[in-house]
């Protein structure tokens, strides 16, 4: 099945203000998905004989993994997006192509997202992670939770403090494009054109032998791979191409509100509605002076437009965000029987099911809805500007939203 999904977004100097890098990303997933918040500390793996279980494989360990933050479904393993304690931070989109996706259990695309944040401090190595596994384990495998086949290729951002790359991948074969100012965005389609900065090294004989290049005219990896008509990609109507133009709109004066702003557009279709619907959403500041602590804004909700983007930064001593954190089903859980998806558990967490409340009880109140709203921004830029946020504020949102509920439910 092939549905249109996500958008992830960088910009750096001197597109964006203060020598900051942002980083942004919309998940957009089934309607009736949750997706939780987790952290994970650094850990040291002495007994590399004991392999990682991912979502559907079983993989080597390394020694050492590093802290990270995830915005996840709630029923895997990997992540839709997230960040770790080097400022690395990633976000993966799906993409089809000429070549046929693979629906053999492998390493999802949001497996590779979580590795190569566990196990990279920079950018490129996060890249390197990536392309390895995707060597030696392939991608494949239901993307979705329940009865509906969901599987794609994946094309990712990975971005730090310096630099981003694009990453795109059809099967085993990909190509990376590197970004070192500007703006640069991804969406459910191929984007790297003839602009290669590293590639797979069988990648232009696959293609010739699969006849979709002749080998004479320029290589241009998404016409190639994909059915892409690319001289006509940035005038194109859909969400890439209105990406796009959100990014230049702001060229020059980008911040982390401006951020927050694309990813809250409906009118591009960036904040999905309907079956499909933008389930997440995540904002990253990354400053390029390493003194500066890099923050990370997570929603933890649906619908950018009507969550709150809560601020994280790693710190020393930091405690399990139990506010985001969905059950656990342990053994019982339906994704570790075979087959699986045989039964959908309640996944939401507290954060999720005091926003389902607070959405009901303003619903019929526009007036408490705006100053919801208001509130909601005006932290966001106070807490950014303070820099002093240690760990996820998910506490005051929560006794924000349980008052809403209260009062409204009883007037």
């Amino acid at each position: 099945m092939k549905l249109c999904s996500c958008d992830t977004f960088v910009a750096l100097p001197p597109a964006t203000v203060d020598n900051r890098i942002i980083f942004g990303k919309n998940s957009d997933r089934p309607c009736d998905e949750v997706q939780e918040v987790v952290y994970f500390p650094a850990a040291v793996h002495d007994n590399l004989r004991e392999h990682l279980k991912c979502t559907y494989i079983e993989i080597d360990q390394v020694p050492e993994t590093y802290a990270v933050v995830l915005s996840r479904p709630a029923w895997l393993w990997g992540a839709e997006m997230g960040a770790n304690e080097h400022g690395v931070c990633i976000g993966n989109e799906a993409v089809w192509g000429r070549e046929e996706v693979c629906d053999e259990e492998a390493l999802l695309g949001m497996d590779l997202v979580r590795l190569g944040l566990e196990r990279a401090d920079t950018a490129e190595k996060a890249l390197n992670v990536i392309v390895d596994l995707l060597e030696k384990y392939g991608q494949g495998g239901n993307c979705s939770e329940g009865r509906m086949v969901f599987s794609y290729h994946n094309s990712f951002l990975i971005a730090d403090r310096n630099e981003a790359w694009i990453l795109e991948t059809a099967g085993k074969y990909w190509a990376a494009e590197k970004v070192q100012e500007g703006v640069r965005n991804i969406s459910n389609q191929l984007s790297i054109t003839t602009k290669i900065d590293r590639e797979h090294a069988d990648m232009r004989n696959y293609a010739k032998q699969k006849c979709w290049w002749d080998g004479k005219k320029e290589f241009d990896f998404a016409a190639t791979y994909s059915y892409l008509d690319t001289a006509n990609m940035m005038i194109s109507p859909g969400r890439y191409c209105e990406g796009y133009k959100l990014l230049n709109k702001h060229k020059g004066n980008i911040t982390f509100e401006t951020m927050m702003e694309i990813l809250r557009d409906k009118p591009s279709g960036i904040n999905m509605e309907g079956a499909f619907l933008t389930t997440a959403s995540m904002v990253s500041i990354l400053p390029q002076d390493s003194s500066l602590p890099c923050i990370h804004f997570f929603t933890g909700t649906p619908d950018p437009e009507r969550s709150v983007f809560k601020p994280f930064i790693f710190v020393p001593n930091i405690s399990q965000l139990l506010d985001t954190s969905s059950p656990t089903f342990e053994l019982e859980d339906p994704i570790k029987k075979k087959p699986h998806f045989k039964s959908k558990p309640d996944r939401r967490h507290p954060l999720y099911q005091k926003h389902q409340q607070a959405l009901g009880a303003v619903d019929n109140n526009e007036e408490e809805a705006r100053q919801i709203r208001s509130r909601n921004q005006s932290g966001q830029t106070l807490s950014a500007e303070g820099q002093h946020v240690s760990t996820f504020s998910f506490n005051s949102i929560l006794d924000q939203t349980s008052t809403i509920s209260h009062r409204d439910h009883c007037s």
